[in-house]
């Protein structure tokens, strides 16, 4: 048997794994590697886009992830960098990496809402949403292929590597994950909002901002995430537990003042 074949069935063999809600998962890529390709990924981020340092919009942005990355026990420190761009958008990458375009400001108004964006998309990184994605393509492509893509150097090659990590730069704070990781992350980040004592009724009205911004949405069976509606009702039927949490974590001291 060729070695990519048994390395391949191997992996097969210990790919399941369990999200954060329990569901279960196909994960191939060890944890390390998913640090280096985010943190590839990232590098690229910053190289072609302008960031925002030292500013007050920066601060606020930073305030609101650390929170936020306070009660999400990875065990390490994540970077937060402010993108100028009109983009209404936001991502987070294994290797504790957040990105934040300054248009999303505009729509997440108040640092709740921004921390519902923030939960959401460190709720993708604890769910390994990443690592699924490209566990799907090393099983139906070749692994010298994906390694190619994380190596980096053809830009066509870096921009899968963006798309499979979830970097699409697009309208609207959701990735480009499927209906079951997005609600997944939704849930996660109204968890993990909660938790460090940011109001998590303020995830529904972020969804609503998202709704009054407009523009012509597929139906929802056509489209790789839930309708804004769908969102709404489903956070709206979380939030009791959730206000459990927040109303915890206020008794606790965490009571964040971002600005």
């Amino acid at each position: 048997m060729k070695p990519a074949i048994l390395t391949l069935l191997v992996l097969l063999l210990t790919a399941c794994a369990t999200s954060p809600l329990g569901r279960h998962q196909f994960v191939l890529i060890p944890a390390a590697e998913m640090d280096e390709m985010g943190v590839t990924a990232f590098t690229q981020m910053k190289q072609k886009e302008p960031t925002e340092t030292g500013t007050r919009q920066s601060r606020y942005v930073t305030c609101v992830a650390n929170a936020i990355t306070g009660v999400a026990h990875t065990g390490e420190h994540w970077d937060v960098v402010l993108f100028k761009s009109k983009e209404v958008n936001a991502f987070a990458l294994p290797g504790g990496k957040i990105g934040v375009y300054t248009g999303l400001l505009k729509v997440a108004k108040t640092q709740d809402q921004l921390a519902a964006v923030l939960g959401h998309e460190v709720g993708h990184v604890l769910a390994q949403h990443a690592n699924e994605r490209l566990s799907l393509q090393y099983a139906t492509q070749t692994g010298a292929q994906l390694i190619a893509i994380a190596a980096g150097g053809d830009p066509g090659q870096q921009q899968t590597l963006l798309n499979l990590l979830g970097v699409g730069v697009q309208y609207g704070v959701a990735l480009p994950f499927s209906r079951t990781q997005e609600s997944e992350a939704d849930l996660i980040g109204l968890q993990l909002m909660a938790q460090a004592g940011f109001d998590p009724r303020q995830a529904v009205q972020l969804w609503k901002n998202m709704d009054a911004q407009g523009g012509a949405q597929p139906p929802e069976f056509l489209s790789t995430h839930p309708s804004n509606a769908s969102r709404i009702a489903d956070l709206q039927a979380h939030l009791p537990r959730a206000e459990q949490l927040y109303q915890q974590a206020r008794a606790a001291g965490r009571s964040p003042h971002c600005g």
